[in-house]
């Protein structure tokens, strides 16, 4: 069916057109007005150097935020790199970004705008309004006695729509820009569905944001890596910290409400907020005409024991009325609650099936969403701080125990009888019971530390109301050589399967058989009479005839039947004539599958032997040695200089490495001098790369802790 534009709609529509073109005859009538070109020159370069002088107020303070973090899943500990950015608000060096450019990071490195590089340490987080300040280590610059450019914080309150913006950051972790817009709205909540109920936001799972937050929008440019830039007004002023950005809209955080959040972070590291366990509805499309719905009550919260009832309507807060009819004005509520001190109380007058009510609500801290986190490495096992909203949601009978986050495929855990799995709930381990995250880690260490460790480990652990007990195996995870295949017959060539169609195409649809598509130099085969593109159709007057793709294989384990330094007979159709070819067999050479590994820990590298078909596929000569680079992952210290996936590590330091062996004694040897940098000499590609890695080493540790720390 065809939309069609209302009556009301359309009429309008032709009365505005019927302006402009009266407007338009009146103006051809009237002569040509000689432009003010002066006077638009100098409009345009006013408003250039107000934004240029905008800019300079904040642009030397925006900083690039290099983070390093561990994210626990799969039974384990990743790291992973990210970048964001930042504003430097005062002389000490704290600078305010979002939360979820911090989250979980171990490490911060800090961009300057002159391009110094130095660390940073996390002053605080603030996760349900997305804020964190972290505080530059000022001692790491060229000049200690310098002065920082700081910039300064704006009244949001006073951003109207329409007003000019400007975003600034390191959109996808590029260089610093600015982008240039407008203010498109200045209270955005995220409502969804038909009855405009805020929804909670996360930004990352089992996290809530913006619960006291009412978003700018505007249509500033912003990228992934803008995330905790700041929204400068013309004034030169911070009026936003940009959080959230996509399909040209940008959403930035109100000044009013960082400043507050940041100063209280740098003040006590945290903010402390008050409780009572409800959730809200505006009332528009109620029927009510006055106060605040009632939506949710939390169980046992201070709310519900209070007697409030999901679908009260409350009327007074603390003698003052309230009425919300849209559901941007739910935060503030929100906020106006949280802000009054913990252990407050709280008056309120209710309306319930048309009868008025009083109820005294005494307000308990609001505690955070997600806890800290852990991984039992050896036991494939990650684990975590039971909150009380996880306590809430997944309706466990109480906060004791340590919550099993992921299990690793394979791994102890997941091997047990019975296994193992995400959401179950460890109680106690050996007989010691658990009470928090801290317990499990402590008794985890104690057993890893013993020798001989344990044949088994008792863990009893709670799965959706029923108490289980299982047996786990304590064993390292250790990287076990993967297994070389007894030497056999083998011919150097890699072949393709010519099946029915392909012959019939070729012309000889009855000679079936494997086309070599490669000879390997220095082999015995290359010195023989095949060419690339023979057509092997049979081995020892043994026809072969492969009927699909899944007999590719057929021809190499036909060969592998026969004996080493023999010869064999094969028929190959070259052009359309047949000839026979000899050719003698020589040993199977060791497959990638086969090579010998090596994990090193402090370095988060794994490396394993060069084979024969590494050569080959790289083209490189005998003459080229080392270990070729498996694996490095990216926040790990060889990630985060460079090292990567099929780098072949010729040099480390002043060690030559040639094979596995040297690798191993070259690696150790930088273990023990430790130095401040140590320099990967790698072939990648045709191009001989110099990759300078920095280890931040551990102080030395007696043997026992050393034996605790490598667990």
């Amino acid at each position: 069916m065809q939309n069609r534009m209302p009556a009301w709609k359309l009429s309008l529509l032709m009365g505005v057109v019927m302006v402009f073109a009266g407007a338009a005859r009146l103006a051809a009538q009237q002569p040509a007005a000689e432009p003010d070109t002066k006077k638009a020159d100098q409009l345009r370069e006013d408003l250039r150097q107000m934004i240029e002088l905008a800019r300079d107020r904040v642009f030397p303070a925006l900083v690039n935020i290099h983070v390093v973090s561990v994210n626990y899943y799969d039974g384990k500990e990743h790291k992973s790199q990210s970048v964001g950015s930042g504003t430097i608000i005062s002389a000490e060096g704290h600078v305010v970004t979002n939360y979820h450019v911090t989250s979980k990071g171990k490490k911060f490195k800090v961009t300057l705008a002159d391009k110094q590089e130095i660390s940073a340490t996390l002053i605080g987080e603030d996760p349900l309004t997305d804020l964190a300040v972290i505080k530059l280590n000022l001692a790491e610059l060229k000049s200690p006695s310098t002065t920082l450019p700081v910039a300064k914080f704006g009244n949001s309150d006073d951003l109207q729509v329409g007003d000019y913006v400007m975003a600034m950051g390191s959109p996808l972790a590029l260089s610093r820009s600015v982008t240039l817009g407008i203010v498109s709205n200045t209270e955005r909540v995220f409502a969804g569905g038909s009855d405009d109920d805020a929804e909670d936001m996360e930004l990352e799972a089992g996290q809530r944001t913006g619960l006291f937050t009412r978003w700018i929008q505007h249509d500033s440019l912003i990228h992934p890596g803008n995330s905790g830039g700041p929204l400068v007004n013309l004034k030169g002023e911070i009026v936003g910290v940009n959080e959230l950005g996509g399909n040209s809209m940008g959403f930035a955080i109100p000044s009013n409400l960082a400043k507050f959040v940041t100063d209280g972070l740098i003040k006590n590291k945290e903010i402390t907020r008050s409780w009572i366990g409800v959730s809200f509805k505006s009332i528009e499309k109620t029927g009510f005409d006055k106060g605040v719905l009632v939506n949710s009550v939390v169980k046992d919260s201070p709310a519900d024991k209070a007697g409030i009832k999901a679908g009260d309507v409350l009327l007074l807060i603390d003698g003052q009325a309230v009425t919300v009819r849209f559901p941007e004005e739910i935060p503030p509520l929100m906020k106006r609650i949280a802000d009054v001190p913990v252990g407050s109380v709280i008056r309120v007058s209710y309306q319930r099936e048309g009868q008025t009510a009083n109820a005294e609500i005494t307000t308990t801290k609001l505690e955070k969403d997600r806890g800290d986190e852990a991984s039992l490495r050896s036991w494939g096992v990650t684990v975590e701080e039971i909150t009380e909203r996880m306590f809430r949601e997944n309706r466990l009978e109480s906060r004791d125990g340590a919550y099993v986050g992921s299990v690793r495929s394979g791994g102890p855990a997941q091997l047990a009888e019975p296994a193992m799995t995400a959401g179950d709930v460890i109680k106690a381990i050996d007989n010691e019971k658990i009470g928090d995250l801290h317990d499990v880690i402590k008794v985890y260490e104690k057993i890893m530390a013993m020798e001989p460790l344990p044949e088994f480990v008792l863990v009893e652990f709670d799965r959706a109301g029923k108490s289980h007990l299982t047996l786990l195996k304590p064993k390292p995870e250790e990287n076990e050589p993967p297994p070389r295949e007894v030497a056999k017959a083998w011919i150097g060539v890699a072949t393709q399967p010519i099946i029915d169609k392909l012959a019939k195409k070729l012309g000889h649809p009855d000679d079936l058989g494997y086309r070599i598509t490669r000879i390997y130099p220095n082999t015995l085969a290359a010195k023989s009479e095949l060419k690339v593109g023979d057509i092997i159709t049979s081995l020892n007057g043994e026809k072969l005839r492969p009927r699909g793709m899944q007999d590719s294989g057929l021809f190499a384990r036909a060969v592998r039947k026969l004996k080493i330094d023999e010869s064999a007979e094969l028929t190959v159709l070259r052009g359309s004539a047949k000839e026979k070819v000899i050719v003698t067999l020589e040993r199977t050479r060791l497959t990638p599958e086969e090579a010998r590994r090596a994990r090193n820990q402090d370095f988060e590298l794994t490396v394993r032997e060069l084979t024969f078909f590494d050569r080959d596929e790289h083209r490189w000569d005998e003459k080229i040695e080392g270990v070729l680079v498996e694996q490095a992952e990216s926040a790990g210290w060889a990630g985060l200089g460079g090292l990567e996936s099929d780098d072949l590590i010729l040099k480390i330091n002043q060690h030559e490495v040639k094979d596995l062996k040297s690798y191993k004694k070259a690696m150790k040897a930088i273990a023990k001098e430790q130095p401040q940098r140590v320099v990967f000499v790698v072939l990648r590609g045709v191009q001989t790369r110099f990759q300078f890695v920095e280890p931040e080493w551990k102080p030395n540790l007696p043997d026992d802790d050393k034996k605790a720390a490598g667990k």
